[in-house]
């Protein structure tokens, strides 16, 4: 996998640029109450200056002219704006980073395996500061592509291509432990989900530390199943069929480090990426099987479809041996999410309450919605089972399955602040700005909170 990331902002333009024009309803009706024409175009178009609507302005030799677009006092309905426009520069006459942000988030196109790939409009954005717009369109551009790619070009040794990627271009350490060397160096966990895996897609533990050595810890942890085939108890063929985002936890973990680097935020930071394939063969783990885990605890698993959770396991017990200020996890985790909350909207779990609210209080502040659910320790016991230390498949009567997911990792999570984030990282309905495919959930909420958190 390459990086085609397209930048949809620039700096500086020779030739014309078309201008944008901001109105609301109010300007809508005076400027048609005066100009006949545009009251013509705005009738045919059913133009009246609602939020996010668009009006586009020919001249007279038939080419675009202008553009009239109503955000309606929202930064965000910029990101709706890129999908209604032809390809082409555009220009605004006081551009701020909030519309720039949302306008480069809502250029987004994965193309990658089209024949022709349309042209994309451009903004040209003077006088101001585009170093943020770009590094949040950069990241969820990265996060959106590694969903977005299929899994025949995404597997663990391509996750460790990316990640060597990013550590490279930030100065970072990284180390890489691949196939039957997981076992040496205990992560049992790990490769016991990917070992049934061809061994050129073999699993790998994949850890990047960037940052001075005495500054708070930050460990970013993401689910990297590059596909789930749901093992011996293999998921029915409309269930497998967007399995390829069930990496979508890496990805976003990988894209949200990035942000934290090229931002050069005063934190050490350690990104833990458990990858491996949960494919099905003569080696796979079976319901039934009792696995070790990195934190000495036993494991009955009792369906080879709750993997995910059995790597994060692994990776959050190396996360508190580093002893993190602040430990967050992201993960493509459990249906029941999305039953409760849908995909729009992930949910957070967390057990410290300050942590809670910063992290709410952020994402609300960048439109990037999460929900809190409860960590209810009332269905802690449905994961006992009478042979090992817990298991991964909880008691049905307990039915919150987001929720006893969120308990089964709370067993391996570090001392001190952590939140856990059951994300969708899919748009299964398209819209202007929010296209059918990979979508990055929470970390530009993330990234806010930890700015704030460690400024």
């Amino acid at each position: 996998m390459t990086d085609t990331y397209f930048e949809p902002l620039i700096d500086a333009w020779d030739g014309d640029a078309t201008p944008i024009e901001v109105v609301d309803a109010e300007d809508v009706a005076a400027r048609t109450a005066a100009d006949a024409r545009l009251a013509a175009l705005a009738k045919t178009a059913d133009f009246s200056g609602k939020s996010g609507q668009v009006l586009l302005i020919p001249g007279v030799d038939g080419a675009l002219e202008r553009v009239l677009f109503a955000p309606g006092g929202k930064a965000m309905a910029w990101r709706g704006l890129p999908a209604r426009l032809p390809g082409g520069v555009y220009r605004l006459e006081s551009p701020d980073e909030a519309a720039a942000t949302a306008f480069a988030l809502g250029s987004y196109r994965f193309d990658r395996y089209k024949s022709k790939a349309g042209q994309r409009p451009r903004l040209l954005v003077q006088g101001i500061d585009t170093a943020s717009a770009r590094r949040t369109a950069r990241a969820c551009a990265l996060a959106r592509d590694m969903v977005n790619t299929p899994a025949n070009d995404l597997g663990p040794a391509e996750i460790e291509a990316l990640a060597l990627d990013v550590a490279a271009r930030y100065g970072a350490a990284i180390s890489v432990i691949i196939g039957d060397d997981l076992l040496t160096r205990n992560y049992p966990a790990v490769h016991a989900v990917g070992r049934a895996a061809h061994p050129a897609r073999a699993p790998r533990m994949i850890e990047i530390s960037w940052g001075q050595a005495d500054r708070p810890l930050v460990a970013l942890i993401g689910k990297g199943v590059v596909f789930d085939t749901g093992g011996l108890d293999i998921k029915p063929s409309a269930g497998m069929r967007l399995m390829k985002k069930d990496m979508g936890g890496a990805a976003h973990a990988l894209a949200l480090g990035q942000m934290v680097m090229d931002a050069g935020l005063p934190v050490r930071l350690s990104v833990l990426l458990p990858v491996v394939e949960n494919a099905i063969s003569g080696d796979a783990m079976r319901p039934g099987d009792v696995l070790a885990s990195r934190a000495g605890l036993s494991i009955e698993v009792g369906n080879t479809d709750a993997e995910g959770r059995l790597i994060l396991a692994d990776a959050l017990t190396r996360a508190g041996e580093l002893e993190p200020a602040l430990t967050i996890d992201m993960a493509t985790l459990t249906g029941a999410a999305r039953v409760a909350l849908g995909p729009q909207l992930p949910p957070l779990f967390t057990d410290d309450e300050d942590l809670a609210r910063d992290i709410l209080a952020a994402c609300d502040a960048e439109s990037d919605p999460v929900w809190r659910l409860p960590m209810w320790s009332g269905y802690e016991d449905a994961l006992d089972t009478d042979i090992a230390d817990l298991k991964n498949d909880p008691d049905a009567w307990a039915q919150a399955g987001a929720v006893t997911a969120a308990l089964f990792l709370r067993r391996f999570a570090p001392k001190g602040p952590w939140a856990h984030l059951d994300i969708y990282a899919w748009n299964p309905r398209g819209r202007p700005g929010w296209p059918v495919g990979g979508e990055a959930q929470a970390i530009r909420g993330l990234f806010r909170m930890i700015r704030t958190r460690f400024a």
